[in-house]
């Protein structure tokens, strides 16, 4: 293969996964070699569904390609056949449909994802980072942890302003029926 091929594969695998910024994202690697065809084409499609895309790579291109960026971790899993399954709003969203999708496809291989730089090897460390919150969540449980003290002390300064409502209420009840208000 000449050296143009080479440099134009190469600038394909960074514009796939950079999906328009200059970083390249965060992706999973896995391998579809024993996967039949037909349950290639059934797995694209499920993960299509969700924005996620796979990629068959050249081993040698693909460490070339992402020297340099946060998929260099990746270079230390990339052997045999190996494709990259990237896309979606997160990897961590990659790597759930990736754990969900081996129930089917058993013959699906993980070999490891990067986040933010970090490698997770092999299928064990695939399916640790699909038990990640994605950034969506992260930020709810933050939410909710910044608001639990605020509504903890709402409930407790509300308790007692509600029973005094209550005994207004049943005051106020009273004087429109007429009736007399006992004071003890």
């Amino acid at each position: 293969m000449s050296k143009a091929i080479k440099n134009i594969i190469m600038r394909d695998y960074k514009s796939r996964v950079s999906m328009g910024t200059d970083q390249p994202k965060d992706a999973v690697l896995i391998s579809i070699r024993g996967v039949k065809a037909v349950d290639t084409t059934k797995l694209r499609g499920t993960l299509a569904k969700k924005n996620i895309k796979i990629t068959v790579i050249r081993n040698s291109l693909a460490r070339k390609a992402f020297e340099g960026s946060s998929l260099s971790a990746l270079t230390d899993v990339l052997s045999g056949a190996s494709a990259l399954a990237y896309g979606s709003e997160s990897v961590v969203e990659v790597a759930r449909a990736l754990t969900g999708s081996i129930a089917k496809f058993p013959a699906l291989e993980l070999k490891g994802a990067v986040l933010d730089g970090t490698l997770f090897k092999g299928k064990a460390g695939v399916e640790e980072l699909s038990k990640f919150p994605t950034k969506d969540e992260a930020i709810a449980q933050a939410v909710t942890l910044v608001v639990s003290p605020g509504r903890k002390v709402m409930g407790q300064v509300k308790g007692p302003g509600s029973n005094i409502a209550g005994i207004i209420k049943a005051i106020e009840g009273k004087l429109e029926k007429g009736e007399a208000i006992a004071v003890k």
